[in-house]
């Protein structure tokens, strides 16, 4: 789905910037292409352990889960090119589906300066997501799933880098053309793939994390998915290190998508909205 352009070269920016990301085959996994690295599934590790050594989870378990039971959990999978060769475009895939009763699933990297990359809930949707981020140094990058019990499932893998994605300046705010464009919304569904009908979705938006030299924080902050009559499938609370023009990769359950077009709203920090609709 394509929002109207008001003119040829803005027909052509939008269309150069969503391409690559909207005609994906409908069988393309939701993150990315490449080499990925998982966490190591080993049933006897020990679930209070960090399994990355990373000198920062503590801080982490302070600021995400300061009461709360937490287990590293591989079966929560993250998953991620071990060498990102762009700081600011490093895509990530999260999977807790084996997990029963997802209600929440926060996704931060330990050594970025914005520590929570996003949240989401997976209303009548699977606990799956991809995206991508930006990286400021090499890292791990983690997904915690909370289940209706209260505790938090961790999953994570190292990510390596050059660094500097969260310092640099967008590349769409340079063009005299993104404000035009602000918030406009190009989707696509492929009914049948996964479990039910996979979602892909990119808003134009800069997602300046307020880290560049005179550039202040300007960023999507909520962003829903509904189906026709309103219900919520799938809400998302996203950061300032989710990448420029982002891009979600949702699937949803069967029969969720078979009532009509599905609504996509949200707002950024600046209060601007979102507004789009899906057909079928």
């Amino acid at each position: 789905m394509k929002q109207s352009m008001p003119t040829p070269a803005a027909r052509a920016l939008v269309a150069l910037i969503t391409v690559t990301a909207l005609a994906a085959p409908a069988a393309a996994a939701p993150a990315a292409t490449g080499a990925m690295s998982r966490p190591p599934s080993n049933p006897t590790a020990d679930p209070q352990v960090d399994p990355l050594d990373s000198p920062r989870w503590e801080d982490m378990r302070r600021q995400f889960f300061p009461a709360a039971t937490v287990r590293f959990d591989a079966r929560v999978a993250v998953t991620a090119p071990p060498n990102a060769e762009d700081p600011l475009n490093v895509p990530v895939s999260v999977d807790a589906s084996a997990l029963a009763d997802v209600r929440e699933v926060i996704v931060f990297a330990d050594f970025n300066p914005v520590v929570e990359v996003l949240s989401f809930e997976p209303v009548e949707a699977v606990a799956t997501l991809g995206f991508r981020l930006k990286l400021q140094q090499s890292s791990p990058i983690r997904a915690a799933a909370r289940t209706a019990d209260g505790v938090w499932h961790v999953g994570g893998v190292w990510v390596r880098t050059r660094g500097g994605g969260c310092t640099l300046p967008s590349v769409g705010s340079a063009s005299p053309l993104w404000l035009q464009h602000l918030n406009e919304v190009s989707a696509r569904l492929w009914p049948g793939v996964g479990p039910g009908d996979r979602l892909r979705l990119r808003v134009i938006h800069p997602m300046d994390t307020g880290l560049a030299a005179g550039i202040p924080a300007f960023h999507i902050e909520d962003l829903a998915v509904r189906d026709a009559g309103g219900r919520p499938l799938m809400r998302i609370r996203a950061h300032e290190p989710v990448a420029e023009n982002p891009v979600f990769t949702v699937d949803l359950h069967p029969g969720a998508a078979n009532t009509g077009p599905l609504h996509i709203s949200g707002r950024d920090n600046n209060g601007n909205l979102i507004d789009a609709r899906v057909p079928q």
